[in-house]
């Protein structure tokens, strides 16, 4: 076993606070990875405050962690030692069922291997990227092209394919008009990625307090939700409309909004179930939909356009001792757009 550094809860109303733990061997299939940044997600908060239940502590979080490979495994051929990496919300699957292979692993009809609260295949319980190093099957290994900066990639290892594979699942390019509702951590991420794709892109914001920002990034027009004129505004304007918050809207609403065929795609974690009148659904035959992330393939597929159109995630970075002043000014919508960690301050 191999001994790291790490941040870790030790309970729902505990702080996050520096740690040993154990990474298991390279074996011949694995990458030991030197981890350099791990992107702060809403998703490590809800984990290690047990806000989703079935946290098991002490609980390591972070599913967005770029790297450097330190060692390989004797059988691996897909990574270098020294090569750019980059390792997401999971690291592993059966590799057998349908969705597997298909390369939509996130869909593992056995349930995919989270990168940290979850049981591996190996029976030991997996631990994410605030730690120095990490140990992950190559498969489950990400490339990071040189012109991608490691720092502003990380968050792109969640938000990034949280937006690009609905994106791209639903058609978003030219003559389509695409709704991103929220400019927050994955928000200002999807309008880059909404626009360099070349469709007409919308921003449906709280308030008008990041307009600049979202024209800024690729938005072709920006509204605030609290006008209640923008709904009317509005009607039967958009093809796809992806919503990244994590609060329960009022779905009718924008569903309203929608045209022929449109289509209204849940990313966020609401607390309570969502709820939709028929009469929303039946009407210009309107879908309402959700999409978790997206597979290894299409994960790297996303990394290689972001890189090729400058796409990055617009971060604060911060050194470990902050991570629970972070935490907090996540929940309070005080960062612009994602806390990224410094690893070497683990």
């Amino acid at each position: 076993m191999i001994d790291v550094s790490a941040y870790a809860a030790t309970a729902a109303d505990a702080p996050l606070e520096k740690t040993t733990i154990e990474r298991r061997d390279v074996g011949p299939h694995d990458v030991l990875i030197e981890i350099k940044y791990a992107g702060i997600c809403h998703s490590d908060i809800h984990t290690a405050r047990n806000e989703w239940g079935g946290t098991s502590y002490p609980v390591v979080p972070g599913h967005e962690i770029t790297g450097i490979v330190a060692e390989i495994g004797s059988d691996v051929t897909r990574h270098a030692v020294g090569d750019r990496v980059g390792v997401g919300c999971f690291v592993d699957s059966c590799r057998e069922c349908i969705n597997c292979q298909a390369g939509e692993e996130q869909y593992c009809e056995k349930g995919v291997v989270d990168t940290y609260n979850t049981i591996g295949r190996d029976g030991t319980r997996t631990a994410g990227g605030y730690s120095t190093h990490v140990v992950v099957t190559e498969d489950f290994v990400l490339s990071v092209p040189d012109s991608l900066a490691l720092d502003v990639a990380a968050p792109l290892l969640c938000a990034g394919i949280t937006l690009f594979s609905p994106l791209t699942h639903w058609g978003a390019g030219p003559g389509k008009e695409v709704a991103i509702v929220g400019m927050g951590g994955l928000g200002h991420v999807g309008v880059k990625i909404a626009h360099a794709m070349g469709a007409e892109v919308t921003v449906l914001s709280q308030s008008l307090s990041k307009k600049d920002d979202g024209l800024r990034f690729g938005a072709d027009e920006y509204y605030a939700t609290s006008d209640p004129e923008t709904f009317k505004a509005l009607r039967k304007r958009f093809d796809l409309i992806l919503n990244t918050v994590s609060v329960n809207l009022d779905i009718d609403r924008y569903m309203s909004m929608l045209t022929l065929d449109g289509v209204f795609v849940e990313l966020g974690l609401p607390e309570n179930p969502i709820s939709v009148r028929g009469f929303s659904l039946l009407k210009n035959r309107r879908s309402l939909a959700g999409s978790l992330v997206g597979g290894i393939p299409q994960t790297q597929e996303m990394l290689n356009f972001c890189a090729e159109h400058g796409i990055g995630a617009e971060i604060e970075l911060i050194s470990a001792d902050k991570i629970n002043d972070a935490f907090d000014r996540v929940v309070a919508s005080d960062v612009r757009y994602r806390f990224v960690i410094d690893a070497s301050t683990f």
